[in-house]
This record gives C-alpha cells, structure tokens and sequence, in this order.
C-alpha cells in the first residue's frame, strides 16, 4: 500500500512539473525580457516622441490581406465572381488599401474527384482576368505569392506548367507579383518606410499532394532572409508574410521565428480555420512578434484589414460583404500590443480615439463609449478616418469585466463588475456604427495604458501556431516504430508457455496478450512478415511512383527523392504514425487474437458458436475487416494521385495488403499451431 501512495505521488508530482512546462512554454503574454526590435535606449525613447494620435487624417495607411483563394475550374461556381467582386467593389470602391496581400493557394490545382494534383491554366486564367477586369492594379500595390497548392505537381521554376512565373518569355504570367522565393517590399509613405518581407517556404520541386503541406526553408534562404531583416532595421515597423504558418515550416537553427522577431507581426494563412473549428488562430511568439493566421477566403470569404496608425499596427478580421467594417486603431487592442517595437506611448499621449469606419453605404452615425461612459459622436475628418476627443490619463490603470448591451441602432450601455482590484484594470472601448443603408455594428476590444498587462493567448490556438509539429510528428513516429518492433523481437525470445497452460490455464486480460503476442513471434511466417513490414515502414520506401508527373521518385518516412532533389520529411511522418496506429499494429493484434483462438482448438467459424463471446467476436472482425477496407482506399488514393507504376511498387500500401489478406487466411485457413514447450520456433 505504501509503495502504491509513493508511486501515486511520484506520479503527481511528474505530471505537475509537465503541465507547469507546457502552460509556460506556451504562455503568450508579453516579457519585457524576451527581446527588442532595437538597443532599449533608442526605443525607449520612441515610443513616447511625437507626433501623438490626433483629430487630424495623418500618419495612417491601412491595407488588407486575403489568402487561400483557391479558385477551381470544378468546384463552387460562386468563389470566381465573389472574388471579383471583392477586387472591384470592396478593394477598389470601400476600403482603397494602400496594398494588397494575397498570401497563397491563389489556386486550387486539384482533379476533379479532389484527389489528384494538376496545375490547371484555366485557374491562372481566371485568376489573372479578374485582376485584369477589376482594374485593381491600377488603384493598388497588389502583392500575391505562391502556396503549397501553387506549387503542387511542378518540377522546377522553369517547368511549362509554373504558371505563377514562367521565365519562358513566349508562355503567359498570371500573377501579379511574379517573385518567385523570398523578396523584400518598402512600403514609402510622406511619414516613413514600412517593410514588407515575404518568406517563401514553397517546395521546389514541389510534389504532388499530400507532402508539400509543410513548407522548407534551406539555409541559404535563410540568409536571404538575415539580409532582409538588417534591411528593414531602418524602417518605422516591419511586417512579414507568407502562407505557411511558422509551425508548418521547417527551417535550421534558430529558427524562422528568431529572424522575424523584429518584426511587429508575421501574416499566414494555410490552415483554413482547421475546418471551422479554429475560427480564430492567433498567437505571439516569445520575442513578441505576433501570428496572425487568416481564415480562408474558399470556403469562409474572410479577409483582414490592418492599419498602421502612428506606427501602431490594428487589424480586423472580415467577411466579405459584412458591412460596416470598423477597425479602432487608437487605443491598440490590449492582446494585440507588441511593447518591444511599438511606441505605446503615443497612446498615453494621444488627444484623439481614433477608427476606420468602411461601408458600402454612407455612415450617418458613430458612437463610442467607454467604461459606461458615453464619450460621444465620432467626426468624420476625411477619408474613413472618425475620431473623437478623450483624456487618456482618466484611464491609467484598472481592470473590469464589462458587458455590452446595445439597444436599438446606436445606443450603448455597459454593465459592469467592478469587484476585481484596480491594479491591472483593462478598459473597453465600445464602437456602435450604423450606415444609411439600415445596417449597424458593434465592434468591442479591451485595451490599457499599461504595457505590462497584454493578455495571454489561448494555449490551444499557441500549440497549433508555435508547435515545431514536423519535429512532434517525427519523436512519435520514431516511438511508435520502436514499441512495435521492440515488441516483436523481445516476445521473439520469450519462453513460449506450454501448450497445457496455454490453453487450460485462466489467465487475465494482459497475460493473454502477452502469451498470445509470444505465440506469433514463435511462429516464423508471422514474425518475419511483420518484422520487415514494420522496418520497411520505418527506412524503406513507401512506394516508387511518379511523385510529379513524367519524373519518378521516392517516398521514405523521412523525406521523398525526385529529381535529385531529397525533401526533409515532414507529413510523412504523420502518415507513417497513422499507418503503423491504424493498420500495421491492429493487424498484429488480429493475429494475435486469432491465434490465441486457434490454440483453444477453435476454427473460424466454431469461434462463433462459444457462449458469450459471438457478439464480441463479430465486433472484431468487423474492425479488422473496416482496417483492410481503409488499406485497400488508401491503395486507391496511391493509384490515383501517383499513378499505376506507385501502385504496383508501394511495400506499405498495395503489397501490405496482400500480406495482410494472406496472414489473415493462413492464420485461420491453416493448420492449428503445433509447438512444445521447450521449442523456440513453432510451425503453423
């Protein structure tokens, strides 16, 4: 009992240290002592110099971000003429953005049973005849860059069917940019340079899908990038931007993050709202650097508007068509602020709140209240600039929880609970608009003059943002290769029990299992079936295929070979993880089950008939059969995106399921198991 308690406390004590490491490792809020964009003095001198937010339409530019367009010549006949409405009616018309971001997967390079990778050209067509038709790049900076799904099926830059760039002078360009690889954009304003810095972590060559999902950053891109980041040390803010998410992308030490922790904020897309269960994806890295991750425009017609006010970065994340759209740029959003390279100060200081206010309709009325109080009518003072008088130094410090109610078109009251102390009091500033058109909105953020107090990010939204998942998936495929085969060999050795006590002796649940496991490795065809297919899933290909069309290679668990060109592994580890969990072991425990049967004298169908057990027994048949049907698709999805020649040589697909039928038969078809108690090798 004693010993149990210790164990039991050990154990305790174990899991405490892990969850205080991952809450901590993953704790988003702002350390003044992680880093700065520049030395402390020079910044800290910054951030409270004029010029301060004020009544005037000065110091600002805003400008907006769409991704994951995915425009497909198969499926959703609507996404082409809403996106060209978005260029020509919400760009060109409402919001007038200084520039444009569009950060990949412009299109959706899929067959039409959406299993297959082709570049389409009547995609690109599409695509560029609605820049062309919209006119938006005559009243615009439109910058576009690649994503995964723009590089599926291409060989190299130079490949007929690149249609992003053809350097081939007598073959079309359709994108707007045409920058293949990492580029640095200066944004000149009358008030100072912004930098605009494009990651491209793009595969070249760029296989068919899956494995192109994370992206690769070698190391001389990534000197590229160093040389980008001195560049824009002279610039008011920088911004980065690509389509993958930093944790989609591999990159050698330190890191891609270690480099862009100058920057103010690092734009994505790529991960379409993981499905619609992460509607909002944004995190801060430990240098402060926020990760904004954009829903995507296919399926949900998001798009993001920012602003930088007074070198003081706001966003809104929009749908199309959602009108009006409102972003508060003074005071800055409280979780959004970024101390380590932003001028906080100004807000101090600041004689004005300031809002872009955008509608398809006129504004007749803005409204803004603060902690209860009711500040007033917002004045239009140009453009879509409102402001409005406050005192800033009413709100030094403090924390509420406030609750918003609006009443009618433009009325606002606020409940409050102000039980909470007034150390660390975060105030909300409440924007009610409604245009002329009837439609109203209401748009809320906390915010505070303390730079101490930036709220933390969700833990689930940090694991998805700042997780490095290639290397997770990497220890667990390398775990679960080890537990299988380690499995094998060690039972392989085991005294074998005698055949009296396999079969007449009760045993528990574990102590079955572990007989029954003795049992296969015992029997030769088993165990050397299974011992090379677990090691071929873990060092040998997969399949030899054409990887892209007209040129063959090779898929590993650790990286796929075509052209001469070897892709570090990345989501082939998540596929071996899900073929050694939901074939390669259940396989080995079917035939462990089933000969654990035949030792009790049992045949395939007597099994049925024992009292108790048919119900029991027809559930694992079912499971296993399901797992051979979920093997053959999977043979399916090989054929189909990589052709017959992947199909007929893939030792974990195709020639797995033979084995697998065939083991299934022997083990049940065959002679029952003869072996003695002091043999190492039984025969079936």
């Amino acid at each position: 009992m004693l010993r149990l308690f210790t164990l039991l406390v050990v154990a305790g004590l174990v899991l405490a240290c892990l969850t205080s490491w991952l809450l901590d490792s993953y704790d988003t809020t702002w350390h003044p002592k992680r880093s700065l964009g520049e030395p402390e003095g020079e910044h800290g001198q910054r951030k409270s110099e004029p010029p301060f937010p004020g009544g005037e339409l000065d110091n600002i530019f805003w400008f907006v971000q769409v991704s994951d367009i995915h425009i497909s010549r198969f499926h959703d006949p609507k996404r082409v003429p809403d996106f060209e409405r978005f260029c020509t009616h919400t760009v060109i018309d409402v919001i007038k953005p200084a520039l444009v971001l569009a950060t990949g997967d412009l299109t959706d390079a899929k067959t039409e049973n959406k299993v297959g990778s082709l570049q389409h050209e009547v995609e690109w067509q599409a695509y560029h005849n609605i820049l062309k038709r919209s006119r938006v790049l005559e009243h615009t900076k439109w910058i576009d860059i690649r994503g995964n799904h723009d590089a599926f099926n291409i060989i190299s830059l130079d490949s007929v069917n690149n249609y992003y760039r053809s350097v081939q002078k007598t073959l079309k360009k359709y994108s707007a940019t045409q920058k293949v690889g990492s580029f640095h954009y200066i944004h000149s304003t009358p008030f100072g340079n912004y930098s605009f810095i494009c990651a491209d972590a793009t595969l070249t060559p760029g296989p068919k899908r899956p494995y192109n999902f994370f992206g690769i950053l070698n190391q001389s891109q990534m000197d590229i990038l160093a040389t980008f980041r001195e560049e824009s040390y002279s610039s008011n803010q920088s911004v980065w931007f690509g389509h993958y998410t930093t944790s989609t992308v591999i990159s050698p030490f330190p890191g891609v993050r270690a480099l862009m922790s100058s920057a103010v904020v690092y734009l994505c897309g790529h991960l379409h709202t993981l499905g619609g269960m992460m509607p909002v994806l944004h995190s801060r890295h430990t240098s402060g650097t926020l990760e904004l991750e954009l829903g995507d425009w296919m399926d949900n017609r998001r798009y993001r508007v920012l602003a930088f006010d007074h070198d003081l970065l706001s966003f809104s994340d929009l749908t199309f068509e959602d009108w009006p759209a409102v972003v508060i740029t003074n005071p800055k959003e409280a979780q959004y602020l970024h101390p380590g390279v932003e001028p906080l100060g100004r807000i101090r200081r600041s004689t004005h709140i300031r809002m872009l206010v955008f509608s398809a309709a006129p504004i007749t009325a803005v409204y803004v209240t603060v902690d209860g109080e009711t500040l007033g009518k917002a004045a239009s003072v140009g453009g879509p600039l409102y402001v409005l008088p406050w005192d800033p130094s009413l709100y030094p410090t403090g924390l509420h929880t406030i609750r918003v109610k609006v009443e009618k078109f433009c009325h606002v009251s606020i409940l409050m609970n102000t039980s909470l102390p007034p150390c660390g009091r975060v105030r909300v500033c409440v924007c009610a608009c409604k245009d002329s058109a009837g439609r109203s909105k209401v748009r809320e953020q906390q915010f505070t003059l303390q730079e101490d107090l930036t709220p933390s990010f969700g833990f689930l939204q940090s694991f998805i943002l700042l997780t490095d998942h290639y290397i997770l998936a990497r220890l667990a495929f390398v775990a679960a290769v080890l537990l299988n085969v380690g499995a094998l060999v060690a039972f392989r050795f085991m005294q074998v029990p005698s055949a009296r006590g396999v079969t007449q002796r009760k045993h528990g649940l574990f102590s079955q299992a572990c007989i029954s496991l003795q049992l296969v490795t015992k029997i030769n065809t088993f165990y050397y079936s299974l011992l090379l297919f677990n090691l071929c899933t873990a060092v040998g290909p997969w399949f030899i295929g054409e990887v892209i069309d007209g040129h063959n290679g090779a898929c590993f668990a650790f990286g796929v070979y075509v052209n001469g060109h070897f892709l570090e592994g990345s989501l082939t580890y998540v596929v071996g993880i899900i073929q050694l969990v939901f074939f390669n072991m259940p396989l080995t425990c079917y035939l462990c089950w089933s000969l654990h049967q035949r030792c009790r004298g049992c045949s395939f169908r007597s099994h049925f008939c024992r009292p108790g057990c048919r119900w029991r027994t027809l559930v694992i048949h079912l499971a296993m059969l399901l797992l051979l049907v979920w093997q053959a698709h999977s043979c399916y999805f090989l054929l189909e995106t990589y052709g017959s020649l992947a199909f007929f040589l893939s030792p974990v697909r195709t020639w797995a399921l033979a084995m697998g039928l065939m083991l299934v038969y022997k083990v049940w078809r065959g002679p029952a198991p003869d072996f003695a108690d002091n043999k190492n090798d039984t025969k079936l």
